[in-house]
């Protein structure tokens, strides 16, 4: 693993690249996420692939890249990626970066050859008329309440996450790097790097802009598959996409085939061995 940098709107955005085989796919990660959650996805690749995964902005080694936010951003930083890659490459995102590389796909389908979208990207069921401000926080607010949190060591900080009840009776190795890679400070006052402004202004575009998701994967011109989990954030049922939502949309989008990956939660399906190695397949197997 090494570290790149490719320069974006604003600055410059960071990247992880795992391997050295000259095929490339790029990874987007989840909202509060960084480019190591998907070090597991990277193990199972074959031995001619790489994965570029992305800190995207606000994240990770990009913490200090300022907005905008929002998927028009991320998708525009993906493809920026992309072209100074060598296009065109393989592309795949987790929960929000799921949506970013959605829109990528849609926006600039010629840097792409597949699409392999990871429990997000579909439009997420929202009351008829709701204040985006509430629903915010009842869906991110304890997400951003753990960013505003300090631990006393990095280790500390670990245990904080072997306890969540989604990772708990899972945790592995690659969870463990995944934390101390997020881990920041001084001993005393050691935090998360993400910002909570990128997580908000991600989150609202996420709510505000439900229906454009929509419009995307009606409008995807390659086939792309989505691998969604049956249990959610905290590993309850349903899952973070409820079933209903995944047989509307693939049977409504012509290029989106779903598969449900068995005995997974929002995060396991990225982070474990063998859903990991589903991803892998999936993402460097032509459709």
């Amino acid at each position: 693993m090494h570290s790149l940098q490719f320069p974006v709107a604003g600055g410059v955005l960071h990247a992880l690249r795992f391997g050295t085989g000259e095929r490339i796919a790029v990874a987007a990660h989840g909202i509060t996420a960084s480019a190591m959650s998907f070090r597991t996805v990277a193990r199972h690749l074959p031995a001619d692939w790489s994965l570029v995964a992305v800190d995207l902005r606000g994240r990770g080694g990009s913490a200090d890249l300022p907005g905008p936010y929002g998927m028009d951003a991320h998708a525009a930083d993906l493809a920026a990626v992309a072209e100074q890659l060598g296009a065109p490459v393989a592309l795949t995102g987790q929960s929000m970066g799921a949506y970013a590389a959605l829109r990528a796909a849609v926006r600039t389908p010629h840097l792409w050859s597949r699409l392999v979208l990871v429990d997000g990207g579909l439009p997420l069921p929202t009351p008829a008329q709701f204040d985006a401000d509430q629903l915010l926080e009842l869906t991110i607010g304890p997400a951003v309440a753990r960013l505003r949190e300090t631990y006393p060591s990095v280790d500390a900080y670990v245990d904080f996450f072997r306890a969540h009840p989604a990772l708990s009776g899972d945790w592995n190795d690659d969870m463990d790097a995944y934390v101390r890679y997020d881990a920041v400070g001084e001993p005393g006052a050691v935090r998360s790097r993400t910002s909570a402004e990128a997580v908000y202004a991600d989150g609202r575009d996420l709510l505000v802009h439900a229906a454009s998701f929509g419009a995307d994967l009606l409008g995807l011109t390659m086939p792309a598959t989505l691998l969604h989990a049956p249990r959610g954030m905290f590993g309850q049922e349903p899952g973070l996409l409820p079933q209903p939502v995944v047989d509307h949309w693939a049977a409504s989008a012509p290029n989106l085939a779903a598969e449900l990956v068995a005995d997974t939660n929002h995060y396991t399906v990225l982070m474990t061995d063998r859903p990991a190695a589903l991803i892998a397949d999936r993402l460097t197997t032509p459709a």
